[in-house]
């Protein structure tokens, strides 16, 4: 199906800044000043430190000195613009989310950075009867996003609202700063304490899902892996919207990116970004924890509903991991919406398919309310 008409001129938009952007470095490349090594005497038997003591300080040039902060300040910048486009969204094409009852809270996470965890509570929750939660994770890329930006606190609530469910949007830690494993870690101390604390927060234990999107549906999936081999709890549901599942790149279809127009060369370049981001070293792409759909077997996980769009280079990861997910035993669902982008779910306002997702994504979370499983035995 040809893309939907809402979405042509944004491709072409999105072309514009991939080219500009290339050109931008290739000039910072070619028009960078010259530097020159500061070398620093190399220490003799007789001036090296004994155990206890300092060591000498690493080489440095002052084209290390520099470049540090210029990468920070740009990230800094570059989040900026993220966050004033997704405001901008969201007035245009986006739908606000209603008023509801909202929680913050801080969980610890043992070896990494603690994390903010926000629940958003759907309308009659307080009337003290347990209710079904999702652990949601946000996309970006790993690197921008956050449960603050405006069309992701927006899609939380309303589905909070429309399916009757407590949202827990886990506020992960963002790359490259901190880099792979933080963000499974905070998201599986996120899931922990949501079922320690379940009946104080006014959760049911019984009725628990995990969710993401994009960069987020990679932490959610591999989280499912890692509470298999953990702890066991027992989630639900896993729903995963356009995730990445595989980053070593072997499922990218770049079939929409060229029928898109954008030239393959700089859609690679964007996508291998995103694990050069994420990981510290490149073979970790291939860990099961990093790429949940390379893991040996996906027995045993909770029943998944897997959303995907035929515009977007993810669709194969999409594709490749539900058909993973059925071969090992999984109850496993999936659904590709034609004409469709990536970041659809946001364009509630303007376009019908996005309703739709909504809906989907209130249907798969709404089975939640459903009588749990009775173990066998009992």
């Amino acid at each position: 199906m040809p893309l939907d008409p809402i979405f042509v001129e944004r491709a072409r938009t999105h072309r514009a800044y991939l080219i500009s952007s290339a050109l931008e470095q290739a000039k910072a490349f070619f028009l960078r000043p010259k530097t020159t090594t500061v070398k620093r005497p190399q220490p003799t038997p007789d001036t090296t430190p004994e155990p206890g003591r300092p060591k000498q300080p690493p080489k440095t040039t002052a084209a290390t000195t520099t470049a540090a902060p210029r990468r920070k300040k740009t990230r800094k910048q570059h989040r900026k613009a993220a966050l004033n486009w997704d405001k901008k969204e969201l007035a245009t094409v986006g739908v606000p989310g209603p008023a509801l009852r909202i929680e913050e809270h801080t969980v610890p996470v043992t070896g990494f950075p603690d994390v903010r965890v926000r629940l958003y509570y759907p309308p009659g929750s307080d009337a003290g009867t347990p209710v079904p939660a999702v652990l949601s994770c946000f996309g970006g890329a790993f690197r921008i996003g956050g449960i603050d930006y405006p069309t992701t606190d927006a899609g939380f609530r309303r589905r909070a609202a429309d399916a009757g469910v407590v949202i827990a949007a886990v506020d992960y830690a963002l790359a490259p700063e901190h880099r792979y494993p933080t963000q499974l870690e905070q998201a599986h101390a996120a899931l922990e304490w949501l079922f320690t604390e379940a009946r104080t927060l006014g959760v049911d234990a019984e009725r628990i899902a995990v969710a993401g999107v994009s960069a987020g549906g990679s932490i959610a999936a591999a989280l499912t892996l890692l509470n298999r081999e953990r702890g066991r709890r027992p989630v639900r549901l896993q729903l995963l919207e356009v995730p990445v599942t595989d980053l070593t790149g072997g499922h990218i279809d770049l079939r929409p990116v060229r029928e898109m127009g954008i030239p393959r060369f700089f859609a690679i370049k964007e996508l291998r970004s995103v694990a050069k981001t994420y990981l510290l070293d490149r073979r970790q792409a291939k860990e099961p924890h990093a790429s949940p759909l390379l893991a040996r077997s996906h027995a045993d996980l909770p029943r998944a509903v897997i959303l995907t769009a035929e515009y977007d280079p993810l669709r194969g990861d999409g594709a490749a991991y539900l058909a993973a997910l059925r071969a090992d035993g999984v109850d496993a669902s999936g659904v590709l919406y034609l004409g469709a982008t990536h970041d659809t779910p946001i364009f509630g306002g303007v376009l019908p398919t996005a309703r739709r997702w909504h809906d989907d994504v209130v249907t798969a979370l709404r089975s939640l309310h459903d009588e749990p499983p009775v173990a066998s035995g009992e």
